[in-house]
């Protein structure tokens, strides 16, 4: 499996961290001019290739490689979502949802072709602009318009960290963290 790091200047003790847990990891370093440029350079990266697709500002769960490859084995051609913060996943836990519904892109397994398919979309995209989660609406938009549910896989496998969006300096600096990660790998 390939896993793709999508980061930027100034965030080099978030990349030590992640390939401490991911030796393998690739990094996708920002030279675009922001998260939407690097998530679509990622996919450029990517090809058709199944990917895990990573922001940099998570936290990993221990044994984080292991525990991934068993949901994707179970689900590889399903869009898989790693990292959800929504009351259902104490309620309900791992299930399908809407393609339009998919949001928060911390951590997601993006089948053979996704990526692809998704660089293609981002070049028509009229919302390339949105200020604040332009990559969330985008696979959001690009999952209903090709009518695929995806998998939220429940406990999360990574977490949100706290701090100050790079995206967007007005979203809460708490508050964004999963119900249901556990087990955090050393860091």
């Amino acid at each position: 499996m390939r896993y793709i790091l999508c980061t930027c200047a100034g965030r080099e003790h978030y990349v030590d961290y992640i390939k401490k847990q991911i030796p393998s990891v690739e990094i996708c370093l920002d030279d675009r001019g922001g998260a939407m440029g690097n998530f679509v350079k990622s996919l450029e990266m990517a090809g058709d290739d199944a990917v895990v697709n990573i922001e940099d500002d998570i936290l990993i769960t221990k044994n984080f490689e292991a525990k991934a490859m068993a949901v994707i084995e179970k689900k590889p051609s399903a869009v898989i979502q790693f990292f959800s913060m929504r009351k259902a996943d104490k309620t309900i836990g791992s299930r399908w949802d809407l393609g339009g519904s998919y949001l928060m892109a911390q951590c997601t397994y993006l089948p053979p072709k996704i990526s692809r398919g998704l660089l293609a979309y981002s070049k028509k995209y009229d919302r390339i602009d949105h200020k604040s989660h332009p990559l969330d609406s985008m696979v959001a938009d690009y999952l209903r318009v090709t009518k695929q549910k995806y998998w939220i896989h429940c406990p999360s496998l990574v977490d949100h960290r706290v701090g100050v969006s790079m995206i967007d300096s007005r979203r809460a600096k708490t508050n964004r963290q999963s119900f249901t990660f556990e087990d955090p790998a050393d860091g």
